[in-house]
């Protein structure tokens, strides 16, 4: 076992076979190690890769700073990483999604330096960040895109070092595209999160799945026949949408693009703009990436015992320092639940404003992870092997790469399809043939 040292304020740099660390407490690791294999056994395509990749090390000798959710399934896309011959230097991307046995299990067991802990403050999620950039990076793994804002604006130097990067979430991907066209940004990054793997399946259904599980665990309230407010239809909207649906709830969605607001109209659901919204909605749930979704008009207008949360990357959807302002009274009335008191209406916030998904639950499914976390191996793997051809802008997936991980997903779950024939390949290929 890897010798630990417990870091100090100011995180010394990793040493390779000593990981520096900044956990909970590393009496969690067994624990946190059963969950890392539970989860694993989910994740059959990530395991196929890292199986690969310790045989052919295609990451031999590249330092990685990863700034992700530190959950059971980062636990195993970082096992993989490593036995791809990375270094790997991990923190928390939000600093509510830490699962602390996994962070102590990953240090104690897995010899990975891990910069996290659930609820750390604003200073210490940086300083964790931080942390990480000591290690020099070649490679950036974000969610979020805090650890390339983080580079760009204090960590300049370390800019000279770092051959490319990948990015998890749209939130990420809508900040470094900004970056890119406005021509600041510093090296390659691949969007894992545009890939088809990815958005259409982590995002729809672990979305929905995972903040319908977040939503009932801190508030325990029966959804069925409750009028559920989703703001934002793009995919994960629509898994929200669909799985709120699931469990009986009254769908009404709300949107700022025409084509996706009439395809919710389309999918069945009600269809307003929030001023009118907030005046019938039981809860709430922002999933747009932008900011102040939710505001003072709408906590106005909002019923007595209306909730409100939000799945979307970062807590700035809601508004909630305009609501603490309209508040005379606040509370926690249940963990990850605070109650606002507004002239004597109550409106309940969950998760601090933050993915409630994965700070009151534990995030998506492994299964779906499975398939984001494959196309991160693949991309860190891709960016290796090209950042030398790749300008510094921010690139899809590549095709071969999003199809290889659907190939591998549907053999793991026994799920056959058809080939074409050589007789439909020349008909496909040909304008001669008419119908």
């Amino acid at each position: 076992m890897a010798v630990e040292t417990k870091i100090a304020a100011t995180p010394a740099p990793m040493v390779v076979g000593k990981p520096q660390y900044d956990v909970k407490d590393l009496s969690l690791a067994d624990r946190g190690k059963a969950r890392i294999e539970w989860a694993g056994n989910e994740m059959p395509v990530l395991a196929s890769i890292r199986d690969r990749f310790a045989k052919d090390k295609p990451l031999d000798g590249l330092t990685v700073a990863a700034c992700l959710h530190v959950t059971s399934e980062t636990a195993n896309l970082m096992i993989a990483l490593k036995a791809g011959g990375a270094n790997i230097a991990l923190c928390a991307s939000n600093p509510l999604s830490t699962q602390d046995d996994v962070a102590a299990a990953l240090v104690q067991h897995y010899g990975i330096g891990t910069f996290a802990i659930k609820g750390e403050g604003n200073d210490t999620y940086y300083q964790h960040i931080h942390a990480t950039l000591d290690a020099r990076p070649h490679m950036t793994m974000d969610d979020g895109a805090d650890t390339v804002g983080l580079i760009h604006s204090e960590r300049r130097d370390l800019l000279g070092n770092i051959l490319g990067g990948t990015e998890e979430t749209t939130t990420g991907v809508i900040r470094l595209k900004a970056m890119a066209k406005d021509g600041v940004l510093g090296y390659p990054i691949v969007a894992v999160n545009d890939a088809q793997t990815k958005h259409m399946f982590d995002n729809r259904y672990g979305t929905g799945q995972s903040t319908i599980d977040g939503i009932v665990r801190a508030t325990n309230i029966l959804l069925a026949g409750r009028k559920f407010v989703v703001a934002g239809y793009g995919w994960c909207g629509k898994g929200l949408a669909l799985r709120a649906r699931g469990i009986g709830a009254n769908v009404i969605v709300t949107e700022i693009d025409p084509l996706k607001a009439l395809e919710a109209h389309m999918d069945g659901f009600t269809v307003l703009p929030m001023n009118e919204a907030a005046k019938v909605g039981d809860v709430f749930c922002t999933v747009t990436g932008d900011i102040h979704v939710l505001r003072p008009e709408h906590f106005a207008s909002m019923k007595d015992g209306a909730i409100i949360a939000n799945s979307g990357h970062f807590n700035v959807e809601i508004d909630l320092e305009s609501l603490g302002k309209m508040a005379s009274t606040k509370r926690e009335v249940r963990d990850y639940v605070e109650e606002y008191v507004l002239d004597g209406k109550r409106l309940y916030v969950l998760g601090e404003g933050r993915l409630i998904n994965l700070a009151s639950a534990e995030g998506h499914p492994a299964s779906v992870m499975d398939m984001s976390f494959a196309n991160q191996a693949l991309s860190a793997e891709w960016m290796n092997q090209n950042y030398t051809t790749l300008q510094k802008d921010v690139y899809s997936v590549p095709l071969a790469i999003d199809q290889e991980i659907a190939r591998l997903k549907l053999a793991a779950v026994g799920v056959g399809i058809d080939t074409l024939t050589d007789e439909q390949e020349r008909y496909l290929s040909s304008w001669q043939m008419g119908t």
